[in-house]
């Protein structure tokens, strides 16, 4: 048969071009049950260019999806590799759900989309039954399983890895240096792990975590609920929105029918609209948010900060610092002028005199009040040294578990200097609308002790629960170590010590 230089292009396109793929030659079941071309939506579509953008630079993908319920991202990787691996000799992809019937279901899909394929796409198909789909003209083809045994796939070559809900898997963590294993870092291998959350401490939020931080190889996706154009529900005549509807309408723009259909949701949920933000999640952090979360510094206010606007700096800047010790862990430096934190650094692999460099740089270039940093581990070296070269008037050192100034309210030092910037971010105030900085806000569980002073959750405490320490979130506290009036207040008034001494002075102020 001679084919047109039409029909050329378009079977060109077919085996290049992922969505005119889905399209003309795969067909998906959809939620109403009927069978149609499978055409990829926003969601569908924006995770496509994130994966390519990542494929392009690497030359391999590893990904972490953070979505919502029912947003196709399933549907999408399931194309995506039976897209790749009909064209590919000697290659296995391997699908693993969070229970069984999940894994029924997702490889019920893959075996649609190769029933419905056009027989010029298709490649000889030697074993194709509830278990195993095997191309035998290319010797290629699936494995499935389901993360019941840390054991599954161990002993398999994959080069292309689907983890579905993977926040839901069981033994998480052995498969993690299992499966997850087997798998080169070669080009041309992916591993694309999709889940909507499910609480804080499981491997998919340490991965996300870890993504979000660029602490591994792995691009975090996060997919909004309001993508979604079925999300949306009719409104009465007499619906109304509340303060905090309006609010989140404005926040996200959305429109009236997205909040109706958000409401009616919230209503159905027996755990209300903490459980809302995790099924649905509107940004990448309140989808860890449980109810049970003792965390002192509440998301919302975080986000409210994030999305402040016309807040003016106080012409007061004052500086923490959060050493680190030189390896993975990260020097973190915040820098807040009155209601305003504004910029933040992250140094990795430095050295206490490299550290201390930093530091000089930083008072000759921005000319700071103060500059407060945590001598409880290396940090004390850093100082002795800026202390040496005498910056002792600008750099003040602070130990995190040192006697609060009102030790009657507050367990140590850090416990205090957490809770004024919890006081200050539940106020007018604005800080940088950046994923990372929020993540180690919210954090820190508090509890109190048999005395009933704040107790703040300690970095080893928070690393058992599979968390990085809260570095940004230390360095802003600093800030708030004492009260540093802005210039014109020093001027009329006298030094910081002596504001320091008046206990009606505002630090917000």
């Amino acid at each position: 048969m001679q084919l047109t230089d039409q029909q050329k292009e378009n079977l060109r396109q077919l085996y290049n071009d992922l969505p005119f793929f889905s399209k003309n030659c795969l067909k998906i079941r959809t939620k109403e049950g009927r069978i149609q071309p499978f055409e990829l939506n926003k969601a569908q579509l924006y995770l496509h260019q994130k994966l390519e953008q990542q494929k392009k630079l690497t030359g391999k993908v590893r990904a972490v999806i953070l979505k919502g319920r029912q947003q196709g991202c399933s549907t999408y990787v399931a194309a995506r590799f039976y897209h790749q691996i009909i064209q590919r000799k000697g290659s296995k992809c391997f699908i693993l759900t969070h229970r069984k019937d999940a894994t029924s279901n997702l490889y019920k899909l893959v075996q649609r989309y190769h029933e419905n394929a056009p027989d010029l796409i298709k490649p000889s198909t030697g074993i194709s039954n509830a278990t195993e789909l095997y191309f035998d003209s290319l010797d290629s083809g699936y494995g499935i399983g389901t993360a019941g045994g840390g054991t599954v796939g161990r002993s398999d070559t994959i080069q292309l890895l689907h983890g579905s809900e993977v926040a839901f898997w069981e033994n998480a963590d052995e498969i993690s240096t299992g499966i997850m294993q087997t798998i080169s870092d070669s080009k041309d291998t992916e591993i694309i792990l999709e889940s909507t959350a499910n609480g804080i401490g499981n491997l998919f939020h340490k991965m996300a975590t870890n993504a979000m931080h660029d602490l591994n190889n792995y691009q975090l996706i996060f997919i909004p609920w309001f993508w979604q154009d079925e999300y949306r529900a009719e409104i009465s005549k007499d619906f109304k929105l509340t303060d905090e509807e309006l609010k989140y309408k404005e926040e996200y723009k959305l429109d009236d029918e997205q909040i109706a259909w958000r409401r009616n949701k919230i209503a159905n949920f027996t755990s209300g609209e903490w459980q809302f933000k995790q099924e649905y999640p509107a940004n990448a952090i309140e989808a860890f948010q449980t109810s049970n979360e003792d965390s002192l510094i509440q998301p919302e206010n975080v986000m409210r900060a994030r999305r402040a606007e016309n807040i003016h700096k106080g012409n007061q800047l004052v500086v923490g610092i959060d050493p680190a010790h030189k390896g993975k862990d990260k020097t973190a430096i915040m820098f807040r002028d009155g209601r305003v934190q504004y910029k933040h650094e992250l140094h990795q692999g430095l050295d206490n005199m490299e550290v201390a460099g930093r530091i000089i740089q930083i008072i000759l270039h921005y000319n700071p009040e103060k500059i407060f940093i945590d001598v409880g581990g290396i940090g004390a070296g850093i100082y002795d040294r800026l202390k040496e070269l005498g910056y002792s008037n600008i750099v003040i050192a602070i130990n995190f578990g040192q006697k609060a100034d009102e030790p009657e309210r507050y367990l140590n030092k850090r416990a205090e200097m957490w809770a004024k910037m919890n006081e200050w971010i539940k106020s007018d105030v604005s800080i940088e609308d950046n994923d990372e900085i929020h993540s180690d806000l919210i954090v820190p569980r508090f509890t109190f002790d048999s005395q009933g002073r704040l107790k703040l959750e300690s970095k080893d405490d928070i690393k058992k629960r599979h968390l990085k320490s809260p570095d940004l979130g230390d360095a802003l506290a600093l800030t708030f170590a004492y009260p540093v009036p802005n210039r014109q207040f020093k001027e009329k008034y006298g030094n910081s010590r002596q504001i320091i001494a008046q206990p009606n002075w505002n630090p917000f102020d």
